[in-house]
């Protein structure tokens, strides 16, 4: 699996082009991002999104119909595909497909599954693809995704980190802002942040 890493716009949001067995599978394309995943894909499949705030979306519509190929988003956040947050002029997209929560799909013969981490928002996820995964604004190096926010849920995402708590197995995680990481190194801040949360 060949992973390529590209943070997009005013808030560094971190596109993903996977590519597995000469697929390209592309996670979170956000402002800008047509250009670059143009130069880089050979043969696109997917886009993929882990959740719905702008910055993760912003090129969903522009991909799909160059390329001709379908968009999954976590069905609890379709409603913010047509969203204009800001009134920063995002272009609305449509979704093909509406994972489920914790739903396993098979795309181009490759098992994705989007494992469902609400709180950030009602439909953040976690997507797996090969035993890595992409956590979107869910976990980042050294501390946890927002909950404040009018869409969010802190007793939401009090129950997500206590789920992902009871996963035993490391896994290298590349989330939407910032470097990689892996579980293991971020189970403490996630303790932290979990005994932080009142509700």
């Amino acid at each position: 699996m060949n992973i390529q890493i590209k943070p997009m716009g005013d808030y560094q949001t971190n596109c993903y082009i996977i590519t597995i067995d000469e697929k390209d599978f592309i996670i979170d394309p956000g402002m800008g991002a047509t250009a670059w995943i143009k130069q880089h894909v050979k043969n696109p499949v997917a886009v993929l999104n882990t959740h719905g705030h702008f910055d993760h979306i912003w090129s969903n519509q522009e991909v799909k119909e160059f390329y001709n190929i379908k968009l999954y988003t976590p069905k609890d956040d379709e409603f913010m595909l047509t969203l204009n947050p800001y009134n920063l002029g995002m272009p609305p997209s449509k979704a093909d497909v509406l994972v489920e929560p914790d739903e396993e799909l098979e795309i181009a013969r490759v098992k994705v599954k989007f494992h469902h981490f609400p709180g950030h928002t009602p439909g953040c996820s976690m997507i797996e693809i090969n035993g890595t995964l992409f956590s979107g604004d869910f976990i980042f190096k050294g501390t946890i995704g927002r909950f404040d926010f009018p869409m969010s849920d802190a007793s939401k995402m009090k129950a997500s980190l206590s789920k992902v708590l009871s996963w035993e197995k490391n896994y290298h995680i590349y989330p939407g802002h910032g470097d990689k990481t892996t579980l293991t190194n971020e189970k403490n801040t996630i303790k932290q942040w979990y005994n932080h949360i009142r509700g």
